[in-house]
């Protein structure tokens, strides 16, 4: 009787070893086999809080089609339940359920980038913004005040405070995380440069560096030029000459500018108008890039006061008034 019963105990556990090696079998055959997707790619987003379930049904909602059960379980048997990082994700045909919760757990999320380009005023930059599929809109009636409050700064305006340059984040970054990372490259960037300046410029705080690089950025995209720019506008600036920029004035118009100034606009008066009022404007025009820094806080020395376009980006410089009218004269109204 003791051997038979002997013999039935060793039957059952190697019953019972078997039947879980099968289940063990086909669960990892499960967890390890590609998911089948509705579409290809599937982008889906976990909000911070959401449980292991909800991950599970996020991923379905998306179109990926994954036992909710099962998922469950695998996650909380293997211990990555609490390891799920909130953000973007994107599964591809051939994912299997852990790759997909590896993914989550190690925090692989989607990135994406954008792109802001020098030159472009503020206004510009919360267009892109609002334009951005991936970028979550948080600035909707936050008003230029409160923005700069958020951000921590007491500068009149947010107008060239942001560095222009490729900015990667994950989809669901909002308007104002990107703003501020672009503030404190443009800030870190600015104290860098302004500690390097050379010390006969005639810029006596950082942000009338930024004041001064944007007017150089509208000026000229001719890198050859720049300094030579800049050394214009210093010259300007220690003789008190106005610095009878037009991008100033294009900035003062707003929405009145069409395209062309007229000699009208010329005379119209704003705070930022370089004609009718001398030294530089209260606020930057535009944001800078570096080179346009460099060259703020390091100008050519030279004698030259004036300078026109001639046609083809670059520019003819000249030291005098009647050498620059003659310079008018066969660059802009095609006199020899």
């Amino acid at each position: 009787m003791l051997k038979i019963i002997k013999s039935w105990l060793l039957w059952s556990v190697s019953l019972l070893l078997v039947l879980a090696g099968l289940v063990a079998g086909a669960a990892w055959y499960w967890a390890t086999s590609p998911v089948t997707m509705q579409v290809d790619p599937a982008d889906y987003r976990i909000e911070s809080g959401t449980g292991v379930r909800g991950v599970a049904r996020a991923m379905s909602d998306a179109g990926i089609q994954v036992n909710e059960d099962l998922f469950v379980m695998m996650a909380r048997l293997s211990g990555r339940d609490i390891m799920i990082k909130a953000g973007a994700y994107e599964a591809t045909q051939g994912d299997s359920p852990w790759t997909l919760l590896e993914r989550m757990a190690n925090g692989d999320m989607t990135q994406t980038r954008i792109t802001l380009l020098e030159g472009w005023t503020y206004q510009r930059i919360r267009e892109a913004l609002a334009a951005h599929p991936d970028v979550r809109q948080t600035l909707d009636g936050v008003d230029d005040a409160q923005l700069l409050d958020k951000l921590g700064v007491e500068y009149p305006s947010p107008e060239g405070l942001f560095f222009p340059d490729t900015y990667v984040f994950t989809p669901g970054t909002t308007d104002f995380d990107i703003l501020r990372r672009a503030h404190v490259a443009q800030k870190s960037l600015l104290d860098q440069l302004w500690s390097q300046r050379n010390a006969d410029i005639p810029l006596k705080t950082p942000y009338e560096a930024l004041i001064m690089a944007s007017i150089i950025e509208k000026e000229t995209g001719h890198a050859a030029d720049r300094d030579r720019v800049s050394g214009v506008f210093a010259n300007r600036l220690r003789l008190g000459m106005p610095l009878q920029t037009d991008p100033t004035v294009i900035y003062g118009m707003g929405d009145k500018y069409q395209g062309r100034i007229r000699k009208r606009d010329l005379t119209t008066d704003t705070p930022w108008n370089t004609y009718t009022r001398n030294g530089l404007p209260p606020t930057p025009i535009a944001s800078s890039g570096r080179a346009a820094l460099e060259a703020a806080l390091n100008p050519e020395q030279h004698k030259f006061l004036y300078f026109v376009s001639r046609g083809d980006g670059t520019s003819e410089f000249s030291e005098n008034l009647r050498e620059h009218n003659r310079a008018v004269a066969k660059y802009i109204l095609g006199r020899d």
